[in-house]
């Protein structure tokens, strides 16, 4: 019982080290790349930024003032451990601000550059965080939280927010900042999912074929997969099928694609990204060991 509560405390100070991490990474790319070039971010840090340029103000300190309201809505809508290393990532963020404020620009003048290297450096640091149980800014609680209580997905109601925000960013950096800023958060936002996903996240595949029993075994030898049938019917013609599911991992798409098309090129396929995938012996396969 012992060695289970140290290896759980273990787990947890690891993680809030990855969220530290992630925040000083964070701020990396804002004080190196973005705000020295007039390139904001979205949500509450954007609106920081806005602030501590119109009025002289420490960026950090808006940051965690900023924030403290979304930390609370954190901790009633999401829980404590969230709440707790929300604190631990926007902290992180707010010092690393500060300590970087005067270091020196990495990449200056070029905007496209500006905007792909800033939106990675900021995307990756958040991306750290959130998949570590913490999160940066605050605006992604809001948008779950109306998400609940007004008929809108949370990327849209995250877009429509940040709407806002960059409009609100024109006022420090003009119409050209606004929209490099848009574009920056944009490619943070894409590096996010992939550093909470990782690069090869997995991918269920739906699949309605007369050669059921063929399709099913030549996955198995090809990729070394396994699959279930569901029994399904035609709509209009009332004819049963056995509808495939398999798992696989997503860097096994093309060669599921392949096979699919060599066995039966009018299948019916359906496919569906996969947030996670837990038990049933799933593991990677090296493709380079299969026919």
């Amino acid at each position: 019982m012992n060695t289970i509560k140290r290896l759980n405390k273990l787990k947890m100070i690891s993680r809030g080290l990855m969220v530290i991490i992630g925040g000083f990474i964070a701020a990396y790319g804002l004080e190196t790349v973005l705000i020295p070039n007039n390139v904001s971010d979205g949500g509450v840090t954007g609106l920081g930024i806005v602030g501590s340029q119109l009025f002289g103000l420490p960026l950090g300190v808006l940051i965690t003032v900023l924030n403290l309201p979304f930390i609370w809505l954190g901790y009633q809508q999401i829980g404590k451990n969230f709440a707790i290393f929300s604190i631990i990532g926007i902290a992180s963020l707010a010092v690393g601000t500060f300590l970087m404020h005067h270091t020196p620009a990495i990449i200056e003048g070029d905007t496209l550059l500006v905007t792909v290297v800033g939106g990675i450096i900021l995307g990756f640091g958040m991306g750290l965080a959130l998949r570590n149980g913490g999160a940066l800014d605050g605006i992604d609680m809001l948008a779950v939280l109306l998400s609940r209580k007004l008929p809108f997905g949370t990327s849209d109601l995250i877009l429509f927010l940040n709407t806002f925000v960059f409009i609100f960013v024109s006022t420090a950096f003009g119409l050209q900042g606004a929209i490099l800023s848009a574009i920056a958060y944009y490619i943070a936002s894409k590096v996010i999912h992939i550093v909470e996903e990782g690069l090869s996240g997995s991918k269920t595949f739906k699949i309605i074929t007369t050669q059921p029993k063929l399709m099913v075994e030549t996955i198995r030898d090809c990729l070394g997969r396994s699959a279930t049938y569901n029994e399904v019917y035609g709509g209009f013609s009332h004819e049963k099928f056995k509808e495939i599911t398999c798992v696989i991992n997503r860097l096994e798409e093309s060669k599921m694609k392949e096979i699919i098309n060599e066995i039966d090129e009018t299948a019916f396929v359906t496919v569906y990204d996969v947030a996670e995938v837990k038990g049933g012996n799933f593991r990677k396969h090296n493709l380079l060991d299969k026919n």
